[in-house]
């Protein structure tokens, strides 16, 4: 969706694949995340998704979808940030929000999500890639803690989360030339999104 970069498929298991999402997947992705997230969380980042898939701040993004024969099963989304001090020679985005439903999690989906992201996005001359998360999650897929590479949240992270808000270079060098505060999209911009 709303996105300038065209990736091939890649095949999940022998049933599905991940695709750039459509509009057609519009209706279909609050689905994934309400039922990925739940009764609790879920109707706070549907509205999310749905808030972020319009907001013309967060552009150019990248939306992927895992889908099988029977629809939707996992949806990822990143979406431009910039850092400040205006940087404007560094490309980045941030990865939020990740979601598979809970039938097929476990099986590499959302690994494969994430993986097919940051090639269609280190393909396209994007240079990092940002995540709130957890660290033993994201970390096999490149990322490091961001806060101490002198990157810092848009909102403080309290220091016993400190590892969660992490950071992947996909252009070798771009860290240690860049410093600062991320700003994200105004969708994302709230400080109860930003509680690990």
């Amino acid at each position: 969706m709303h996105s300038r970069v065209v990736g091939t498929s890649m095949k999940i298991q022998a049933t599905g694949r991940i695709r750039v999402a459509t509009e057609q997947d519009r209706d279909a992705i609050p689905a994934v995340h309400m039922n990925a997230f739940g009764e609790d969380e879920g109707p706070v980042i549907v509205k999310l998704v749905d808030e972020m898939l319009d907001d013309a701040s967060g552009k150019p993004m990248l939306s992927l979808v895992a889908d099988t024969d029977d629809g939707l099963i996992g949806h990822l989304l990143f979406t431009s940030v910039r850092i400040e001090p205006d940087d404007s020679t560094v490309s980045a985005r941030i990865l939020a929000p990740l979601a598979v439903v809970q039938n097929r999690q476990r099986q590499g989906i959302g690994g494969r999500l994430i993986q097919a992201g940051l090639s269609q996005l280190a393909d396209s001359g994007v240079d990092l890639v940002f995540v709130l998360g957890y660290p033993d999650y994201y970390f096999r897929f490149g990322f490091k803690p961001a806060g101490i590479q002198g990157l810092q949240a848009t909102y403080p992270i309290p220091p016993q989360n400190a590892d969660a808000w992490m950071v992947a270079e996909l252009t070798p060098g771009t860290i240690e030339n860049c410093e600062g505060t991320i700003r994200c999209s105004k969708a994302l911009d709230h400080p109860k999104y930003w509680i690990e």
